[in-house]
């Protein structure tokens, strides 16, 4: 800083000085001669006058504070508003999350609600329940690994189900963990033998295939010239497979024949939700 600069600012400095001190003297003045003249009863033309003046002065140099308080008032106010603006945010953000977590815990309960019917129409010895503890995302419909092993008496090829009916069989078994081969997997050679009930008689073919695109599984080498209605029941048929019989693959969605008519290609359809496995049984045969 060189000399010159210095000197301005001393000069701004002083006159801020000067200008504060005058202002404060001014104003102890006309408060002095506003209190004498106050206390007097008989005022003269002079005294009137000034009592004037320093009323007048009074309210002009109170206006300043009075807007300065206005202001600060106001700043309060809206950091007060600002402040429960904040809490209420959070709170917002406590109650979606709580909220979220309230609809996870319902879809698990439903879930689970599920399973335990499904468990009556099983007995005791023929039935175990196993939570979905993995799942591969590039073979979401291939298989997914459960919590219970050769540990909890689980073996290989048990047929695996949920509520809805058949999702798949155990194709890995390690001591606390087991592997599920679902029903959607690619394999060409995961054929299940099904039935699907016409009236008073059944129509067999062959699970071959799954159709992500539809989302329908295909059966085929029905050669039975027996009409077969749409939302007609597909079970397993017990034979030739893992699967007992009764497991409820699907419903019929669409039905048609090859050029010659002779053989049939039946769409189905499942109710199970092969995105969303939480909970699932595993079935024993009785003779095992």
């Amino acid at each position: 800083m060189n000399k010159g600069d210095f000197m301005y600012e001393k000069k701004t400095i002083d006159k801020k000085y000067i200008i504060f001190i005058v202002v404060f003297v001014v104003a102890l003045v006309l408060g002095i001669t506003n209190a004498i003249i106050m206390n007097k009863e008989d005022l003269s033309p002079i005294e009137k006058a000034m009592k004037d003046a320093t009323l007048t002065v009074t309210k002009i140099l109170y206006k300043p504070v009075q807007v300065v308080k206005d202001k600060m008032k106001e700043y309060q106010e809206k950091q007060d508003l600002y402040e429960k603006y904040k809490e209420l945010e959070k709170k917002v953000k406590e109650t979606d999350l709580i909220q979220s977590e309230k609809e996870e815990l319902e879809k698990e309960v439903e879930s689970l609600k599920k399973t335990l019917e499904l468990n009556r129409t099983l007995s005791e010895s023929s039935y175990l329940n196993a939570t979905v503890v993995n799942r591969n995302i590039g073979y979401w419909y291939n298989t997914i690994t459960i919590d219970k092993g050769s540990y909890n008496g689980v073996k290989k090829d048990m047929p695996v189900i949920v509520s809805e009916g058949l999702i798949g069989k155990i194709t890995k078994v390690t001591s606390f963990n087991s592997t599920v081969k679902l029903i959607t997997s690619d394999d060409v050679n995961n054929k299940i033998s099904v039935k699907i009930k016409v009236n008073d008689k059944y129509v067999y073919g062959l699970l071959s295939g799954y159709d992500k695109k539809k989302q329908t599984f295909i059966v085929e080498g029905i050669s039975d010239n027996t009409e077969i209605p749409k939302d007609a029941t597909v079970t397993t048929t017990g034979m030739g497979d893992s699967f007992p019989s009764g497991i409820v693959v699907g419903k019929v969605k669409r039905v048609t024949t090859d050029n010659f008519d002779l053989a049939k290609t039946v769409e189905v359809t499942s109710s199970v939700d092969y995105d969303d496995l939480s909970f699932v049984t595993i079935l024993k045969r009785n003779d095992q």
